[in-house]
């Protein structure tokens, strides 16, 4: 069995291979079509039967609950989020190598984007990245045009005064996504603007959502014209649902690996390394690149026939088919993001999400 802890625990069941069952935790990453997919690939390669299934958490409470297990985990895998906790992991002694064979490790870049490169896999071996996803922003269209404003393409965009009461976010508190986001704004101004620029994005916030998922609901239904997203998590399988929803990512905006790593104490980590090299084959980036995700490859691309889901995907995010393709820039450091995440939570808080409730009560 594979399980996943974090925005998702999977547990799947390769009995038949001679080990029992893994157990993944994951970050961000949408897996249950992945597991799907393994477990068709399984079968036919080794002709194993593989049970999956989901638990849904997040990841700072997947990270904590790999922290209590202390090396005696109820998972196999870490997968998704920033690696920044993967690297705190790893300096704890839980994680252990890859250990995956030297083609499909190879075949992930060293990192992507500047002036600072973002790592695709841990110089020491203990995780790699697998698959590429921005944290931009989503829109709906009609309620843009209606409030007659440009489509957001920029940061910038969203501080338009037409906007105010429109915007959806989730508190950095919640989401490490938001989290991100919001590291991003304090690097490109600094901490006085950066939060200036923060403040001014509240005063056009109408909602904070309980969860980071639920802000590409409210967009896709019209109850919100725009908000703070990542593509593959909600946004778009509201796309696949019908509605009109688009994603974009504005220059300088984070691009998460999607990091996966196996667990120290792991009971199935033979089990866990056949699923991580399963996801690394072109098979298993399609999976990712069918759900708005890019390839952590510069080898695929997001392509297939006329109205299939791959390019209903390409226009969902723009016309992107691959981050190898542009140019990635990013300012996003996670050794100053780790270092500064406490005293951000706390100056949110207190600064704006205090400030925005008693608002919303006048």
């Amino acid at each position: 069995m594979v399980r996943l802890i974090a925005a998702l625990a999977v547990a799947t069941t390769l009995s038949t291979l001679g080990f029992p069952s893994p157990v993944l935790a994951q970050g961000s990453a949408p897996i249950e079509g992945d597991l799907k997919a393994f477990a068709d690939y399984a079968k036919e390669r080794w002709n194993v039967t593989v049970k999956v299934s989901a638990i849904p958490a997040g990841t700072p409470v997947a990270y904590g609950r790999i922290v209590e297990w202390k090396g005696k985990p109820d998972a196999d895998i870490f997968w998704g989020g920033e690696s920044a906790l993967f690297e705190k992991l790893a300096e704890q002694k839980l994680l252990q190598k890859v250990e995956i064979g030297k083609p499909v490790w190879d075949s992930v870049p060293a990192s992507i984007g500047k002036p600072k490169p973002i790592p695709l896999k841990d110089k020491d071996g203990y995780w790699i990245g697998t698959a590429l996803e921005p944290y931009g922003l989503v829109y709906n269209p009609k309620r843009i045009q209606r409030l007659g404003v440009s489509e957001p393409k920029e940061w910038d965009d969203l501080l338009n005064p037409k906007l105010k009461g429109e915007v959806a976010q989730c508190a950095p508190t919640r989401s490490s996504s938001s989290n991100a986001t919001y590291e991003v704004m304090l690097s490109l101004y600094g901490e006085e603007k950066g939060w200036e620029w923060l403040t001014r994005l509240a005063a056009n916030t109408g909602l904070f959502t309980a969860r980071s998922r639920d802000v590409p609901t409210v967009v896709a239904k019209g109850e919100f014209a725009a908000g703070f997203a990542v593509p593959s998590y909600m946004a778009f399988e509201e796309k696949l649902a019908g509605f009109d929803i688009r994603f974009v990512a504005p220059k300088y905006a984070f691009v998460t690996p999607e990091p996966m790593a196996v667990l120290a104490g792991a009971r199935n980590p033979k089990a866990a390394r056949a699923f991580i090299e399963f996801l690394l084959t072109e098979r298993g980036q399609k999976v990712f690149m069918e759900r708005g995700l890019f390839s952590i490859s510069p080898r695929f691309k997001v392509q297939g026939a006329p109205g299939s889901t791959a390019e209903l995907a390409v226009e969902f995010t723009g016309g992107v088919r691959s981050y190898f393709d542009r140019d990635v820039a990013n300012v996003y450091d996670e050794a100053v993001a780790a270092k500064r995440s406490e005293a951000l939570k706390t100056r949110f808080r207190s600064d704006l999400e205090a400030k925005w409730e008693e608002l919303k009560k006048k």
